[in-house]
């Protein structure tokens, strides 16, 4: 597939590094990209980095609940990339989908989709620290709900990737957005047990590093970018 990343949405900035990364991933198609975040924290960091790094040319960021920012947005996104509170997930992708906001070809990411192994079972990973595990615990509740959603959403395929604690990437069918194009299917918050932690209601509750460092797109198509990202997941993420 030859698909170039022309727009890029990214739920959850952290502290600006994964922008970064997408706006380095984007440099010869020179993508726009919209990061959505709540945490003041956060935000005063991502405009750091942006600063820092010149990065406002092609970077806008929107403060406020990531579900409200969503409802004003138009036109289509390449790239989604979801990493925000594991409890919004749902709400924000079902939004993307129900506005059409995902490009013919595009392609949602979600981050964390296994929850440190909580999205499977309680007792799936005895060695998560106790100090973290009512977070992740409740985490892995919400995503489960999410996992079964869009597997389940006739209008996409999804393909669960077992890169560190999980990325799904979801795609339309063939013929599911209003476009009728044809899409090749793919066939911390605080640990108190609120899954939201600090940036409840739609920011991001981690680090982002599914798509954090400096990427070469190639060609700057989607795909390639999407697998520079993934590929440089660490060990340290939310």
């Amino acid at each position: 597939m030859n698909l170039t990343t022309s727009s890029v949405l990214e739920i959850g900035s952290y502290t600006g590094y994964s922008a970064f990364a997408w706006y380095e991933g984007t440099k010869r198609t020179k993508a726009d990209i919209i990061l959505l975040e709540l945490s003041p924290e956060m935000i005063a960091a991502t405009r750091r980095t942006l600063d820092t790094y010149n990065l406002n040319d092609r970077v806008t960021l929107i403060e406020g609940p990531a579900q409200e920012s969503i409802a004003t947005l138009t036109g289509t996104f390449d790239i989604v990339f979801v990493d925000a509170n594991k409890d919004g997930y749902l709400g924000y992708v079902k939004a993307i989908l129900d506005q059409n906001l995902l490009a013919p070809t595009g392609v949602i990411l979600c981050d964390n989709v296994f929850a440190r192994g909580m999205t499977i079972s309680t007792s799936a990973n005895p060695e998560l620290d106790n100090s973290v595990r009512p977070y992740w615990t409740e985490c892995g509740k919400a995503l489960q709900k999410f996992n079964e959603y869009v597997v389940n959403d006739p209008r996409v395929d999804v393909a669960m990737l077992p890169v560190f604690d999980g990325v799904s990437m979801i795609k339309w069918k063939v013929d599911a957005s209003n476009t009728g194009n044809s899409v090749d299917g793919l066939g911390e918050g605080s640990a108190n047990g609120n899954c939201s932690g600090v940036h409840a209601d739609g920011a991001t509750n981690g680090s982002g590093n599914a798509a954090n460092g400096t990427m070469d797109a190639g060609n700057g198509t989607a795909d390639e970018v999407t697998a520079s990202a993934v590929r440089q997941s660490s060990g340290e993420n939310r």
